[in-house]
C-alpha cells in the first residue's frame, strides 16, 4: 500500500515540473526568398512560471532568388470579334488603342500574342480576367 502511495506521490510531482515545449516561429522574408535553417524554435514551460520565454535563433540564412517572369498568353479564337478583343486589351491591361489594336493583329495573324510578363499572381489575375471575359489565354513560365 504504501508502494502504491509513493508512486502516486511521484507522479503527482512529475506532473507539477514545467517541461518546456517548441514553437514554430514564422520569420518575416523579402518576397521570392527562401529561408533555410537548421534550428529555430522558441521554448516556453507549459505551466506559468517566473522564468521569462527565451528566443533561441541559430544559423538563420536568407537566400534571395528573383522570380522569373510569367507569359500571358492570348490564344486567337474563331467568336471573338477584333474590335471587342482591342476593348478587353485596353480595359484589362490598359494599352492605348494603338498598342491593343498590334496584339490583336498578333493574334489574328499568328495565333497568339504575348500581351504581359508579369510576377505570378499578377499574370494569374490577368488570365481570370480574360478568361472573364471570354478569351482563351493561358500563362507559362519565360525562358
Amino acid at each position: 500500500m504504501t508502494a502504491d502511495v509513493a508512486r502516486t506521490a511521484a507522479a503527482a510531482a512529475d506532473r507539477a515540473v514545467p517541461r518546456p515545449t517548441r514553437h514554430r516561429v514564422a520569420v518575416a522574408t523579402a518576397p521570392g526568398s527562401i529561408v533555410a535553417s537548421r534550428h529555430l524554435a522558441v521554448t516556453s514551460p507549459q505551466l506559468s512560471t517566473a522564468a521569462p520565454d527565451v528566443d533561441e535563433r541559430t544559423d538563420t540564412t536568407t537566400i534571395h532568388q528573383p522570380d522569373r517572369p510569367w507569359d500571358v498568353i492570348v490564344w486567337d479564337d474563331p467568336v471573338n470579334l477584333m474590335s471587342y478583343v482591342v476593348w478587353v486589351f485596353m480595359r484589362v491591361f490598359q494599352f492605348t488603342e494603338p498598342v491593343a489594336r498590334k496584339l490583336m493583329l498578333e493574334v489574328h495573324e499568328q495565333g497568339r500574342s504575348l500581351v504581359a510578363s508579369e510576377p505570378r499572381e499578377r499574370a494569374e489575375m490577368y488570365l481570370q480576367q480574360l478568361h472573364a471575359h471570354g478569351l482563351h489565354a493561358t500563362i507559362q513560365r519565360s525562358r
